[in-house]
């Protein structure tokens, strides 16, 4: 596949889980790809194994960090604000600090990768946000997530009214719990907090897809891809869930 052969595409978070599979299936599309986050070392394991992709270091939730990696990157027709963050707690343990970094790695950074994607986009361009079904409803224990997630669902929204006109489209991708190394994390602290075994996590956690099954990072790129070809250009502020019938 080559149908995206001349298009330069920036994917934060590029590293690890549904990032890198994104990173595989631009560059497999013929795209010029350019991954970005905060570890150099797993940005370059990806990097070195796919033709035309390279590794920039960058930090969404600093303002001159992702300027600076759109600078490093050059002129992008397609960004994908991916990089983020997941921690549970009840609402009444939960800190200010912990709030404050759930919404700085999930929304800021979104809308700083997003602002600057958009002010160096002449013509064609698709933005698209990695958010989740914690955007599309609430999910115990995950408030502070829930909260930043919906603020980039409504973040896509008002951009794409913003670039109507334009041969630009901004849309947000939802899936339900997905089969990546955050997933793995969720599933330890089920773990750890109810004593129970592995299997017992996995159920609660594919419990809410009605497919009762972990959503598969290839499938969140499928989506992905879909939105930058032939005859998306209608698909403009959009919260596409990718769960499995729930929401």
């Amino acid at each position: 596949m080559t149908g995206l052969a001349g298009k330069r595409v920036l994917i934060t978070g590029g590293g690890t889980g549904v990032g890198a599979d994104l990173a595989r299936g631009f560059a497999a599309a013929g795209a010029e790809v350019v991954i970005a986050g905060r570890r150099m070392a797993p940005l370059a394991e990806v990097a070195d194994r796919l033709p035309g992709t390279r590794a920039v270091q960058a930090d969404v939730t600093d303002e001159a960090s992702v300027q600076a990696m759109f600078a490093q990157a050059g002129p992008c027709d397609i960004v994908i604000a991916n990089a983020g963050a997941s921690d549970s707690a009840p609402v009444g343990k939960v800190t200010l600090d912990h709030w404050n970094a759930m919404l700085a790695v999930n929304l800021t950074g979104t809308f700083l990768t997003f602002r600057e994607g958009v002010r160096q986009m002449k013509g064609w361009g698709r933005l698209i946000a990695v958010a989740s079904t914690a955007g599309l409803k609430g999910y115990a224990y995950v408030a502070p997530y829930a909260a930043a997630k919906h603020g980039v669902v409504g973040l896509v929204r008002s951009m794409a009214l913003e670039v109507a006109k334009k041969p630009v489209t901004v849309n947000a991708l939802c899936p339900g719990f997905l089969d990546t190394e955050m997933t793995e994390r969720s599933i330890a602290n089920i773990m750890d907090k109810t004593g129970k075994d592995r299997a017992f996590a996995i159920g609660a956690l594919t419990a809410t897809n009605p497919q009762g099954r972990l959503v598969q990072p290839d499938e969140v790129t499928a989506a992905a891809l879909w939105l930058c070809g032939p005859g998306s250009d209608a698909m403009n502020g959009q919260a596409i869930a990718i769960a499995g019938g729930e929401v």
